[in-house]
């Protein structure tokens, strides 16, 4: 079995603020195409527009209606991918090494060329993170982009994971999380960041940003929602004055 490398000073990961994420799914199309073209094998798609579609996703958005006890109900958009777990079960599950941790920068990858397609690892991972890809029969996820993030090539905003550089809504951050002054550390502390499943004793570095309480004060809305004029005015006027000459409109 794989052992876990020492605990390391750099913990790159991601932070997912789950009130701000809209469920658009652009990290999923970012992350797929990026996936797809350059790192490890590509990921498949078998008859996607067909009667029995399958493929294979590192990055996957579920989406929620909970109803807390005092407030309204919402719809929380959960993006779920791996979380680069410091004790990382899947790593130390696998028989061949194919799935290892890097002591540098805390990142989970899996060797593609090692890996045998046997699900040890999808199966030791709580967090559903990790998909056998049929058309390769080997083990993918997550890779936090790291053929990205360290290539010198792309302009220096463009070195983040492609679902970070993708999200519309600013709702996906990365940084160094073993790093107490990095600005994805400070939005934890700040917003109150979570492990997702901690009773796992996985330790997984990436981190979600709770949702904020909703407002259910309609009242505050009721001058928003107010008439800007009882009849119509301008052109609305005019037009409204000139439908109610047509036949049959009503007077």
């Amino acid at each position: 079995m794989t052992q876990l490398p020492p605990p390391s000073d750099v913990k790159l990961g991601l932070v997912i603020d789950l009130d701000t994420c809209v469920g658009c799914h652009a990290c999923v199309t970012a992350c797929k195409g990026w996936n797809t073209e350059n790192y490890g094998a590509p990921l498949s798609d078998t008859d996607p527009y067909g009667a029995e579609p399958s493929g294979t996703f590192l990055n996957r958005i579920h989406s929620y209606e909970v109803q807390p006890e005092d407030g309204a109900a919402q719809l929380v958009h959960f993006p779920k991918s791996c979380l680069h777990c410091e004790d990382a079960p899947c790593v130390t599950v696998c028989p061949t090494g194919a799935s290892y941790k890097r002591a540098e920068d805390g990142i989970v990858l899996v060797n593609e060329s090692a890996c045998i397609g046997c699900g040890l690892c999808a199966w030791a991972c709580p967090y559903g993170a990790r998909e056998k890809d049929p058309a390769e029969g080997v083990m993918k996820k997550c890779t936090l982009c790291v053929d990205r993030i360290y290539n010198e090539n792309l302009p220096e905003e463009d070195r983040v994971p492609a679902c970070v550089r993708t999200c519309p809504a600013g709702a996906r951050h990365f940084g160094d999380l073993g790093d107490p002054g990095s600005d994805v550390s400070r939005l934890v502390a700040e917003r109150g960041g979570i492990d997702l499943m901690p009773e796992q004793g996985t330790k997984p570095v990436n981190q979600y940003l709770p949702p904020r309480p909703k407002d259910t004060d309609l009242d505050v809305l009721a001058p928003l929602l107010a008439p800007v004029a009882e009849t119509p005015q301008g052109f609305l006027g005019w037009l409204d004055k000139t439908l109610s000459k047509l036949p049959g409109s009503a007077q």
